[in-house]
């Protein structure tokens, strides 16, 4: 009896001590969590989580719930297995925002559907969250977006890519875009004891991270990436030299950075825990002398120093600042704000606005010289992740555009920086990256091409050699050009223009053609064929067409009595002779008048038209001029000889087939120019 009591009692203890050992756990993590140590952190709830029994409830959705963050924060993809534990555990008696930090999770993995069921569950208890409604429109919107296209071409740059490591928010010195600074993780080798030195960060769990710089060389390739000079000294200091693959505390990180618009000062995120604790990062500035960048110096922007600051971005006359802070009175998360340099300090400090922030990030601020701010959020609609906007100001607002792909992906995409004032840059993703690396992209936007293109040739579609080109634009576009020997041609075209072209040839008839460039999102070829009839030969229209034994026209010959129209209106001081011709069939007589009276009602619907008729003349020739075969119709019908005279004498020794051949070529429509001086003198 008094053994089982005893058992009892220390069974009793060894629970106590258990749960007090837990509680201590998930405090220590939960003070790493407070300082912004996610990675320990989230290490910590990883490892307690396994040992809180399922019957406590609360305290496992609340560990579950909090890994989740950590992973969130972090970008691992375990944060959906992590909230989904912490649902299951009945978190959402706690706090509903689990359901959005779910959502979010399986939006930033593409996982939409799911996403949409999980914005839902959030906005049937908070129906005006911004954040919820901008993810669910997201994910509703995204086979739509899908299908947009966009001219910019992305690739990453290998230059800036270390293997195993994530390299980042590249900046710019200049307008010319020859010399590069860019934050990496990537390892250096260090000759003292032989080893390389890996400095772990407790924040992410990864190496911590540097400023590198890289120029280009002649030939327009960069080299000589390395540590910028200056800012960082040869050997580490014992402080540094005991944190270097240590766990327990962090080495200094430096991280987003920009320039003056002379390029001699840069500002940078600077970030070093002290005593293990987690500050906060802080914005550094140091200046370039003799090649090297001299010992940095704290920007002050708020009398707190517990305020976090980063992400500098400098407008184009050097007075205006923009950057990040989670500084009281936010819209929550990190907001985006601005600074004015009165000569000598930062101040007059203003947040963006509702408009530029939301309850979630806004991050990686960068201005261009017009005025347009970039930016990074989750709290937008987007694709996932963080997402690159840009933002024009209006007034005193913002208009707020997403990027749209490829600059954006279901990942984060960031830190993008622009060439001077062209379209080409680079930014930062994470995209298709299991390990999470980020890597540096560039863009560039290919230069628009619109072209006009095309060949002159005859009725018989014979290529001319000689013709001229002119090409009128209400742009005031005047160019006159010489065909090529092979009959062709190409122009160049502006954008948003109507255009008249005509196309003229010694011996031959005009012919315009006229388009629009208007609408046009890439680069395009028009193709205009010009098709010229001769002056001195008749030309046969090809789609004019009567009822049989009638000269009644049929709608199947308006698409060709147009063209003879447009022939007429092109060609404004030509007369000519409308003639029709009847094939062998019936006596002479009746085909002669049968004719004349098919070109009257050609010369009608012509007169109809608009057409004078002092320019018409109507003839028929019933069946005494039957066609002589050309080149053209050899080529088309073999079996008839160049030269051949298509009269009855010559069709009668045809087989029947062959002969209904002959007879529809004599059936036929066509004109002749009779003068080129109408209404010229």
């Amino acid at each position: 009896m008094k053994i089982t009591r005893n058992i009892l009692i220390l069974s009793l203890m060894l629970v106590c001590m258990s749960a007090c050992s837990i509680s201590a756990r998930i405090k220590r993590a939960d003070k790493r969590f407070a300082i912004g140590e996610y990675y320990e952190a989230g290490e910590q709830y990883r490892q307690v989580y396994r040992n809180i029994s399922s019957k406590d409830k609360p305290l496992k959705a609340y560990v579950a719930f909090q890994q989740g963050e950590c992973n969130r924060i972090l970008n691992n993809t375990k944060a959906t297995t992590a909230y989904k534990n912490a649902i299951r555990y009945l978190y959402f008696h706690t706090d509903s925002i689990v359901f959005l930090r779910y959502a979010q999770a399986l939006h930033y993995q593409g996982k939409y559907k799911e996403a949409i069921k999980q914005y839902d569950i959030y906005l049937h208890s908070y129906p005006d969250n911004y954040v919820a409604q901008a993810g669910k429109y997201s994910c509703m919107q995204m086979e739509e977006w899908r299908k947009q296209k966009s001219r910019y071409e992305v690739n990453p740059v290998k230059a800036f890519n270390a293997k195993r490591s994530s390299n980042m928010a590249p900046a710019l010195l200049n307008a010319d875009g020859d010399a590069i600074v860019f934050s990496s993780n990537r390892s250096e080798t260090k000759e003292k004891k032989g080893k390389n030195k890996v400095r772990v960060s407790s924040v992410t769990g990864a190496a911590s991270f540097n400023l590198y710089s890289a120029r280009k060389n002649a030939a327009g390739q960069w080299e000589d990436i390395a540590l910028c000079e200056g800012l960082y000294s040869d050997e580490p200091s014992e402080e540094e030299e005991s944190s270097i693959g240590s766990k327990q505390s962090s080495p200094a990180e430096l991280g987003v950075c920009c320039f003056s618009p002379d390029g001699r000062t840069m500002y940078f995120t600077y970030s070093k825990p002290v005593n293990g604790q987690d500050l906060g990062a802080k914005i550094y500035r140091s200046r370039r002398a003799s090649g090297e960048w001299s010992e940095a110096q704290e920007v002050k922007l708020f009398s707190d120093s517990s305020i976090t600051v980063g992400h500098p971005t400098i407008n184009a006359t050097g007075d205006t600042m923009y950057f990040v802070s989670d500084a009281p009175g936010g819209f929550g998360g990190k907001d985006i704000y601005m600074a004015i340099f009165d000569g000598s300090t930062w101040g007059d400090i203003r947040n963006l606005g509702p408009k530029i922030n939301t309850t979630d990030d806004e991050l990686y601020p960068y201005i261009r010289q017009d005025g347009r701010l970039y930016f990074s959020s989750k709290g937008h609609p987007g694709y996932g992740g963080l997402d690159i906007f840009y933002a024009t100001p209006v007034d005193t607002t913002w208009e707020i555009y997403n990027m749209g792909a490829p600059f954006n992906s279901q990942n984060d995409d960031f830190g993008i920086c622009f060439i001077g004032q062209t379209e080409d840059g680079y930014f930062s993703s994470n995209r298709k990256q299991k390990k999470g690396y980020d890597l540096i992209y560039s863009f560039v936007l290919p230069k628009m091409e619109i072209l006009v293109e095309g060949t002159v040739s005859d009725d018989q579609g014979e290529a001319l050699t000689e013709g001229v080109i002119r090409l009128v634009g209400d742009d005031g576009t005047n160019i006159k050009t010489q065909i090529r020997r092979d009959g062709t041609y190409k122009l160049k075209l502006n954008k948003n223009v109507r255009y008249l072209m005509l196309a003229t040839s010694r011996g031959y008839l005009n012919q315009q053609q006229q388009f629009a460039t208007t609408g046009l999102e890439d680069s395009h070829t028009y193709q205009q064929n010009f098709m010229l009839s001769s002056v001195s030969k008749p030309v046969k229209m090809g789609n004019i067409f009567f009822k049989f034994g009638s000269w009644e026209l049929t709608p199947n010959s308006e698409d060709g009595l147009n063209a003879l129209i447009k022939l007429l209106n092109d060609n404004p001081n030509i007369t000519i002779e409308m003639a029709a011709h009847t094939d062998m069939v019936g006596n002479n007589a009746g085909n002669q008048e049968l004719s004349l009276r098919r070109a009257q009602s050609v010369v009608d619907y012509l007169i109809k038209h608009g057409i004078e008729s002092e320019r018409l003349t109507p003839v028929g020739y019933g069946e005494e001029k039957p066609v002589v075969v050309d080149d053209a119709l050899r080529k088309q019908h073999t079996f008839l000889p160049k030269g051949q005279v298509l009269d009855e004498a010559y069709i009668s020794t045809l087989p029947a087939d062959q002969q209904e051949i002959c007879n529809s070529l004599n059936r036929r429509t066509e004109f002749r120019v009779l003068k080129t001086t109408y209404n010229l003198y």
